[in-house]
């Protein structure tokens, strides 16, 4: 992975529903690489909790439609729960009627054999031995990534798209989970993670989020918004700079965005940007113009 080039862009759109949400944001992106490829839907089910702890059903049901119009030759939904089980989650979140319904086919990543998996070592890393993610997406010719807007009280932070890593690391049979959670490096791991696959289209559901608690239950406030970008920190910047815009915990409201530990860390391995500066934000009507002036304007501060 190498640091992007140039400005990278961020499309943020007020969105009167989910499907106007998804469509709208990938088209102000403009962007496609889905065409003619396989493409792995890495959702948030870290458990069974109702959006925004989730992704909401509504939104996979509309990204999964429009990345066939786009052309995708497939799409596989590919995901691992926690602490829950993954099959239980997926159930009670109607994932598998859901899935059924549009014939799309479920991967439980917690559920590979050995030989699907691959190891990632990290340079300087905060794992002890590196870590296993699936060789699918490891090597996939495209993956979708759609995470929620929320905080996460146990690891004082929040949860966008480079914590949406977690759920790509196997559960089952490792202890990688436990070594996440007893680490006072748990950020910097969270951002290591994301060596371990490559989103190439970013679609973020914030039309509500949690402001504080978090991940499966916390203070929620709406937005009516979506974001779509290829750059996980970019994403995550705009993120925290609407959690910041709406009233957030005092580790997002008192810290500047580019040191935020899991940023700081993200950047130093170049997996995407390093300043505020490189954030295009792309609007298409008044409302959102006005919005993106705003977050634009916490961005500035760092």
């Amino acid at each position: 992975m190498s640091k992007t080039q140039g400005p990278t862009g961020v499309a943020l759109v007020k969105a009167a529903n989910r499907r106007d949400g998804v469509r709208r944001s990938i088209e102000i992106l403009g962007v496609n690489p889905v065409k003619d490829k396989e493409v792995i839907l890495k959702p948030n089910f870290n458990t069974s909790d109702p959006y925004p702890a989730s992704s909401h059903l509504d939104t996979l049901i509309e990204l999964i439609v429009y990345l066939r119009e786009m052309g995708a030759a497939n799409v596989i939904i590919g995901e691992r729960s926690g602490p829950p089980v993954t099959s239980e989650v997926m159930k009670e979140l109607g994932v598998f009627d859901m899935a059924a319904s549009l014939g799309v086919e479920i991967v439980n990543f917690d559920e590979l054999p050995a030989e699907e998996l691959v190891r990632v070592d990290v340079p300087d890393s905060h794992w002890e031995d590196g870590f296993l993610v699936p060789r699918m997406l490891k090597e996939a010719e495209c993956v979708v990534a759609t995470p929620c807007l929320k905080t996460h009280r146990p690891s004082r932070s929040f949860t966008l798209a480079l914590k949406l890593a977690v759920g790509i690391v196997p559960k089952k049979g490792t202890t990688f989970m436990k070594e996440l959670h007893g680490s006072p490096h748990i950020r910097k791991m969270i951002s290591e993670l994301n060596m371990g696959y490559t989103p190439d289209l970013i679609v973020l559901d914030a039309m509500e989020g949690f402001v504080d608690g978090g991940p499966s239950s916390g203070t929620k406030k709406r937005t009516d918004l979506f974001l779509a970008g290829t750059d996980r920190i970019a994403i995550d910047a705009v993120g925290l700079a609407i959690l910041k815009l709406l009233g957030s915990t005092p580790e997002i409201m008192n810290s500047k965005i580019f040191a935020q530990e899991q940023i700081m860390r993200a950047v130093e391995l170049g997996i995407g940007i390093s300043s505020p500066g490189e954030i295009e934000i792309m609007a298409d009507d008044p409302e959102s113009m006005a919005y993106a002036q705003q977050i634009r304007g916490i961005l500035d501060e760092g």
